[in-house]
């Protein structure tokens, strides 16, 4: 009877921790990105911490190449 439910089991909500290093120019780049996107949205300040996993996943979701070639690998529960 639950196989008939709309929503589907919910996927891995575990957050995963990366720690990285980046350039003096690169976290530059994310400071003034992050000052620009609070100047658009207004608001409470989003730290540049909090923008770059949503920027990943950005840059990520619009690489064609990537996407295409991620259909040849192996099934993942990550998706």
């Amino acid at each position: 009877m639950t196989q008939n439910l709309k929503l589907g089991k919910l996927p891995d909500r575990k957050p995963v921790k990366y720690t990285v290093t980046v350039s003096a120019e690169i976290a530059g780049l994310l400071e003034d990105y992050a000052a620009i996107y609070n100047q658009a949205y207004g608001g409470e300040a989003e730290p540049v911490e909090e923008l770059i996993p949503y920027m990943l996943e950005m840059f990520l979701r619009s690489d064609r190449v990537f996407l295409k070639a991620r259909q040849g690998l192996p099934a993942s529960d990550a998706d």
